[in-house]
């Protein structure tokens, strides 16, 4: 793997690290190459490094793009869509052959990619898409975020057989992925619940997990308050599903309350191997950032790219944990 560039926010430091490695695919001239030999660098932009999904599609995009003759330069708005903008605009002026981000705000990135485009560099976005109108990307490249919110309200619908109950819903609403998430939890409980009104499921709040553990566990401490008879939760990710986790074992709820989480990450498949959650719908971050490394290699070579690019998430529960191998030996 090679070794992380940190990105300075400085133009001028910027242009002594990128010595002509970047150029703007729309333009007449490809990328020049650098003194070592580079084809042109890739700008990576990820929502943040302390959730190991996004450091997998960051990590796979740098390894897969080493061995194509690229290098990337990898950052995090951490949250912060300023801060991821200001990194975009670096990009921009290190003449990136084209950027990649998971944005922090679906929304409020669109003036960045549009000052990307301008200066005729391709974007593409991972897993979160942008959902500003006016900004143009090349392809999104995601989980079936729909598809999974689905799986996960099936999911739900098996945890609190026969009697349904009331539900929590921890979300992130600045995530376009996320939204989808809760949008296809919600079809299939809708659906169920007209079906079958003796076991009806009720979502009784939904609150801002923000995908972080500790928010999740506010949130969910503030939700059992409220709601003395909660039955099941619903996380659109891991750490947040962990984080309620640990507000049920807090308020000795924990064999009461039945999880579902999101990211089939490893300390989540642990968790639903020893029961501590019901189910996840797995993501593929390794396949999301392998699929877009070869999209922007495609496009750069003048091929056409589907404008989206989806890849199904397998629902995991505990006999898939106790049959995976990947978890022996596991803390």
């Amino acid at each position: 793997m090679p070794r992380r560039i940190p990105f300075p926010m400085a133009g001028s430091l910027m242009a002594l690290l990128l010595i002509a490695g970047c150029g703007s695919p729309e333009g007449a001239k490809p990328p020049a190459a650098s003194a070592r030999g580079s084809k042109g660098t890739i700008g990576v932009s990820v929502l943040t490094m302390t959730n190991p999904f996004f450091k997998t599609i960051a990590d796979t995009i740098t390894a897969e793009a080493e061995a194509r003759g690229y290098k990337t330069i990898v950052t995090s708005g951490e949250f912060d869509v300023a801060r991821q903008q200001n990194q975009v605009k670096d990009f921009i002026v290190g003449r990136c052959a084209a950027i990649v981000l998971c944005p922090c705000d679906s929304r409020s990135i669109g003036p960045a990619i549009q000052e990307a485009n301008a200066a005729g560099i391709p974007v593409f976005t991972a897993d979160i898409a942008c959902l500003a109108p006016e900004a143009k990307v090349v392809s999104h490249i995601a989980t079936d975020n729909l598809g999974g919110g689905r799986q996960a309200g099936e999911a739900m619908i098996e945890a609190l057989a026969p009697g349904g109950g009331k539900v929590l819903v921890l979300d992130f609403k600045q995530a376009e992925s996320c939204l989808l998430r809760v949008q296809g939890f919600k079809e299939v409980i809708k659906a169920h619940t007209a079906a079958h009104p003796e076991a009806a499921i009720e979502i009784v709040a939904e609150l801002p997990g923000d995908g972080q553990k500790d928010q999740g566990f506010r949130c969910t401490e503030d939700a059992l308050q409220a709601h003395a008879d909660l039955a099941g939760i619903f996380a659109i990710n891991d750490p947040s599903a962990l984080g309620a986790r640990a507000a049920l074992e807090k308020a000795g709820r924990a064999e009461r309350v039945k999880i579902v989480g999101f990211d089939g990450q490893l300390d989540g498949k642990q968790a639903i191997r020893e029961g501590k959650l019901y189910a996840d719908p797995v993501q593929f971050p390794e396949r999301i950032g392998q699929l877009t490394l070869d999209s922007i290699l495609n496009y750069l070579a003048g091929e056409h790219v589907p404008p989206q690019q989806l890849i199904p998430t397998d629902l995991y529960r505990q006999a898939d944990g106790l049959a995976d191998p990947a978890l022996d030996g596991s803390p």
